[in-house]
């Protein structure tokens, strides 16, 4: 039993609508959106007060999961545990599976505190309090969900309606709403009753667990079966992948929140953002003079009440008011801030062209629990990447059937293993890598180490990796 909160943190999301930056597989909650850190490592700096939390469990995806870990590892933040969740069931089957964990380590009068990893959200005072007025009635029974105090009759939000009043600042819910027009939205906002629905939750793991049972048994029994034979995996937890597929896919706010008796909202006039659109990003950013948000390489020259970011070229932005131009490696969206919410469906309209579908999966960066790559050329027989290796890490010891490559040191130290001979290379340096060699890189320095990988031959692709020997367990 403990009488700290355990942070729950959902961090496996693959949502898109951040697109070009986000992707499939670059998800937003691990990217630096506002800030130096990234949204997932904002959410841990947010639990990590050791007189108020425990060590964050994290509920992701076998795809992210060393993403992670490395953040986390980035922020000297420890961890108390990864769930791997083996496919998308959606919310209630993973804050069933989060609640079973916390049960089995803390006793099920634990309080859970449920946090997406991709909000921007100001710790102060006002934060702290309502954590603290959630708990407290949580301890009493409740399912507190936090009703945001809305700043505009906002469309990109479900919104809660709130009933009789419980005490210290903490309501019954009346309803919930769905995301409104924006006529039926400037009518809730009126009505001064409404708050938007966060996404938040605080509860007992054996509150949620009995709930669960009684509104929705299917999703309980598929997640106790998937931890009960769960495995350990280095720090990670995967979980039974049978059972956990017998999971229906639904979210917890329909499977238990819309059922219950026992819910309850703490609203929240804190500074919060979902980040779910472009004009959510550009509210929250650091504007001059004129209204415009500029990140990274971009100049505007008679604009306004713009964002305007780019991550790669640079952007030369003229004469406009209310736009959105974000520019990544390999795509650009120009868009209005007054239609950011339709980002999801010209997404949706990439992804069904055979020619533009890998605009809104993959991303010319690829992250790896070593470093990453960064895709610069392709062309027939060749392909020209940016390898970055973090301090003291290693690529597995592997060999091609297809390719040969060549390495040349930019920045840092690279020791390099070809069959029996290792190299140290340092800066100007290179080395050639012959097809079916064995070979290995690692960063033995205390910088980050870069190279850029030259492959040539038949077939490059990222399945053509035999790994002999890997110290993060892939195969």
């Amino acid at each position: 039993m403990t009488d700290k909160i355990v942070p729950v943190i959902m961090a496996g999301g693959k949502g898109t609508r951040l697109w070009p930056l986000s992707r499939a597989t670059a998800a937003k909650q691990f990217l630096k959106v506002v800030g130096e850190e990234t949204l997932f490592q904002s959410t841990l700096s947010r639990v990590s007060d050791e007189t108020l939390y425990e060590a964050a469990l994290v509920v992701t995806n076998e795809e992210f999961r060393f993403l992670v870990a490395e953040q986390a590892r980035e922020q000297g933040i420890a961890l108390s545990g990864i769930v791997l969740e083996p496919e998308a069931r959606n919310t209630a089957a993973a804050v069933a599976v989060a609640a079973c964990v916390v049960a089995g380590r803390f006793g099920p009068e634990a309080r859970m505190l449920l946090l997406p990893s991709d909000h921007a959200i100001t710790v102060n005072d006002t934060y702290r309090d309502c954590i603290v007025r959630a708990a407290e009635a949580a301890r009493a029974g409740k399912l507190v969900t936090f009703g945001i105090t809305p700043t505009e009759p906002a469309t990109g939000y479900g919104y809660i309606e709130r009933g009789a009043e419980l005490g210290n600042g903490v309501y019954s819910v009346s309803r919930f709403v769905e995301k409104p027009d924006a006529e039926r939205a400037a009518q809730l906002l009126a009505s001064g009753n409404y708050d938007w629905n966060s996404g938040m939750f605080l509860f007992s793991a054996g509150t949620i667990m009995a709930e669960l049972e009684r509104h929705a048994p299917d999703v309980m029994a598929a997640a106790s079966a998937a931890v009960a034979g769960a495995s350990r995996d280095f720090d990670f937890i995967r979980l039974d992948a049978a059972a956990f597929g017998e999971a229906p896919s639904i979210s917890i706010d329909y499977a238990v929140m819309e059922k219950t008796p026992n819910a309850a909202v703490v609203p929240a006039p804190i500074i919060w953002s979902d980040l779910g659109s472009w004009d959510a990003v550009w509210k929250i950013g650091e504007s001059d003079g004129e209204g415009n948000v500029v990140k990274g390489n971009a100049t505007v020259h008679d604009t306004r009440n713009s964002l305007v970011v780019s991550r790669h070229s640079h952007l030369a932005v003229q004469g406009m008011d209310g736009v959105a131009v974000i520019a990544s490696e390999d795509a650009v969206f120009v868009g209005r801030l007054d239609n950011a919410q339709a980002v999801g469906t010209l997404v949706k309209t990439l992804a069904a062209d055979k020619a533009t579908a890998s605009l809104t999966e993959t991303h010319p960066t690829s992250l790896r629990p070593w470093g990453g790559y960064t895709s610069i050329l392709n062309g027939d027989r060749f392909q020209v990447k940016r390898l970055f290796v973090h301090p003291g890490k290693k690529l597995s010891l592997q060999k091609h059937f297809h390719r040969s490559e060549h390495w040349i040191c930019v920045k840092g130290t690279a020791e390099v293993t070809i069959d029996d001979k290792v190299t140290i290379l340092h800066e100007n340096q290179s080395v050639y890598i012959p097809q079916g060699a064995v070979h290995r890189l690692s960063n033995p320095g205390k910088i980050l180490l870069e190279m850029i990988e030259i492959q040539t031959g038949s077939y490059l692709g990222e399945d053509d990796i035999v790994r002999l020997v890997d110290e993060f367990g892939r195969t």
